[in-house]
């Protein structure tokens, strides 16, 4: 492989009316990180193709996806296109024995990311799913003060995010109105909350949730019509971990709230874990996975009060843009070091599997009104092998 790995990316453009986030975060993380070279960019037609490279600054442009999976000069390929198109596009890339970096979630269902994990496992390729908040530095220090006992034996969790509901969309976002789609408050803001939690305190083994769709109604501003809208909008759980702990997350959407909700507390027999979302961030209303966050701690009776970060766990250098950059730009530095010395890379395609095997128990739970209990095959890794 050459020095640096060449990086081809498929749905981070110019264009108006998407959600830019490829353009936002994946281009700017890799264009600071010494380990890569955004060589390619990809898009569907060929003048969005050509001012995407200009802006972007590649080498290659391509209005042919596998044009692009075929060229030798790249060793990645960066899947940051609308959910629904994932399962096409890296079952392509796959193929053609590539390396993959595909955003959460990774397909529209369970069966269509339990197929691209079969497959890289055949290939015996390397894969990363966008779940990047497993890479936060706060949160990977949370998980290591969690393991070492700092407050002793864990008891109880509250999660909770209450952002604000985006009812007014252009034809680049209505289609999330669609549950089938794949993109939504469940999956996208809960999946990626969900699989924070899971990260810092171990797998659930029991699930409760109700999921609603408050909202039943969109404005497409591009046609000024009012489009249906089954996605939920409101999932609430009722949980226990496998450490037999209790949990109660929320995460939901809702139209008028000026500055949104925002709760990360751990509560253990001997001290308590306060993880402040997004409070560094300058995102309107920034997610956990987000970051940056920031950790509070106390011991006993004592107050909550401030917990730096080591610096070990901060794996990029200054030049990567504040904000969502640096927990993705955290993610591409680890799956460097992973590919470099030949390790597992965790999110993988087989954790993303995990992942939706979580959605779809909180869908079924919901559906039938009845817990539902989960196993898990997968190997915990501690905090320190993760850096």
């Amino acid at each position: 492989m050459a020095p640096k790995i060449r990086v081809g990316i498929v749905g981070a453009t110019v264009t108006v009316g998407g959600s830019g986030w490829g353009a936002r975060t994946h281009v700017p993380a890799l264009h600071a990180l010494p380990e890569y070279q955004l060589k390619a960019v990809c898009t569907a037609h060929e003048d969005t193709a050509l001012a995407s490279q200009k802006a972007f600054g590649t080498d290659l442009a391509f209005h042919n996806f596998d044009d692009m999976v075929a060229c030798p000069e790249i060793d990645l390929i960066t899947v940051v296109t609308r959910v629904p198109t994932h399962y096409d596009l890296v079952m392509r890339a796959l193929g053609a024995g590539k390396a993959l970096y595909c955003e959460w979630p990774l397909g529209a269902t369970l069966e269509q990311a339990e197929h691209m994990a079969d497959l890289a496992a055949q290939r015996k390729l390397y894969t990363a799913a966008g779940l990047q908040a497993r890479s936060d530095p706060t949160l990977m220090y949370a998980r290591e003060l969690i393991e070492e006992g700092y407050i002793g034996e864990v008891l109880a969790v509250d999660f909770a995010y209450i952002g604000k509901a985006t009812t007014r969309r252009g034809n680049g976002r209505i289609w999330q109105s669609d549950r089938k789609a794949g993109a939504n408050i469940l999956t996208i803001g809960g999946g990626h909350a969900i699989d924070a939690l899971s990260f810092v305190l171990g797998d659930f083994s029991e699930v409760s949730a109700r999921l609603a769709t408050t909202v039943t109604e969109w404005l497409n501003t591009d046609t000024g019509q009012t489009v249906p809208v089954d996605s939920p909008d409101w999932v609430s759980v009722s949980g226990q971990l496998r450490s037999k702990a209790e949990v109660s997350f929320l995460v939901a959407a809702v139209p008028a709230l000026p500055d949104g909700r925002r709760t990360f507390e751990i509560y253990g027999r001997e001290g308590t874990l306060s993880i402040g979302i997004g409070t560094a961030s300058a995102e309107r209303n920034p997610s956990v996975y987000h970051g940056p966050n920031r950790l509070f701690g106390a011991r006993g009776k004592e107050p909550l009060t401030p917990m730096e970060t080591p610096a070990r766990f901060t794996l990029i250098p200054d030049a990567v843009p504040a904000g969502p950059p640096r927990n993705v730009a955290q993610a591409y530095v680890r799956l460097a070091r992973a590919m470099a010395e030949g390790q597992p890379f965790d999110p993988s395609f087989a954790h993303a599997v995990k992942a939706h095997q979580l959605v779809r128990a909180l869908e079924q739970s919901s559906a039938t009104g009845s817990a539902v209990s989960l196993s898990f095959a997968g190997q915990l890794h501690s905090a320190s092998r993760l850096l």
